[in-house]
């Protein structure tokens, strides 16, 4: 759980609410009790609070001893979508993305150390990953993570990497902190990343950063495809001009919509 900040107007009990929603994923869809209080590190009096008060408004579910979320859980998800007009600003864009080439097209922000997806628009095509809308994956093994990460102030930079180590999901995954400081670098240089079975076997993507006020790095947009389809210079070559162009109509919309981007930029 993370530690409270020493705000008077901070409630502590709301936070501990969200873990416990925050819990339940796809290696934990239901638990007992007692799994909820080791997941969130919450005292089990604490969880079993927590919990009955979200079984009394309908956002848990109990059957037997284990708990359970419950389909309301989405209505936070969807006031989301809903009153920031992302329906309007990033699918026409990513949907023509995805219909010139074939591939997946996001878009993504930053949360903590994961990518957060917040638009998708799927490929016809079967890929290894399933990926939706609040989808997390880590930062460090996405190419729009890394776009993402690579705009930081060096203290930011620093501070991602001193929080904990690089976790290895392949053997292309980027794991020593001073060559993933050269790769974002890189980016920096280049104004995109590709990554190529980074984060799985298989998976190839190119992404570029999608700006806000002060030329402020708010989101990323990826195409992501399978290797047997394209290579990843292929892939660069193709898309990047295609990916560009999208990044600048999405960032025209945002100055139409100026909530959604205060939003964006508020990670």
């Amino acid at each position: 759980m993370a530690r409270e900040p020493k705000d008077p107007e901070y409630l502590s009990t709301l936070q501990r609410g969200l873990s416990v929603l925050r819990a339940f994923d796809q290696a934990h869809p239901e638990m007992a009790l007692s799994e909820v209080a080791t997941v969130t590190g919450l005292p089990p009096a604490a969880a079993r609070r927590c919990l009955n008060t979200l079984v009394a408004l309908g956002y848990v579910a109990q059957v037997g001893r284990k708990f359970l979320l419950r389909p309301e859980v989405l209505s936070f998800g969807s006031a989301y979508l809903a009153s920031m007009n992302i329906e309007q600003v990033a699918v026409p864009p990513l949907q023509l993305l995805r219909d010139n080439t074939g591939d997946s097209a996001s878009l993504a922000v930053r949360s903590g150390r994961d990518l957060l997806y917040v638009c998708h628009i799927p490929t016809n095509r079967r890929i290894r990953l399933g990926v939706g809308v609040g989808t997390r994956f880590p930062l460090h093994a996405t190419s729009m993570g890394k776009v993402l990460l690579a705009y930081q102030e060096p203290a930011g930079i620093e501070a991602f990497l001193a929080a904990g180590a690089l976790a290895r999901l392949t053997e292309r995954t980027v794991t020593d902190p001073q060559a993933f400081r050269d790769r974002l670098r890189m980016v920096r240089e280049r104004s995109y990343d590709s990554a190529l079975d980074e984060l799985d076997y298989g998976i190839v993507s190119v992404a570029v950063p999608v700006l806000g006020a002060e030329n402020r790095v708010v989101a990323a947009i990826n195409c992501s495809t399978s290797t047997t389809r394209i290579s990843q210079d292929e892939l660069v070559r193709t898309r990047l001009p295609m990916l560009r162009e999208a990044a600048r109509e999405i960032e025209d919309q945002l100055r139409r919509w100026p909530t959604l981007a205060r939003s964006l930029a508020a990670g």
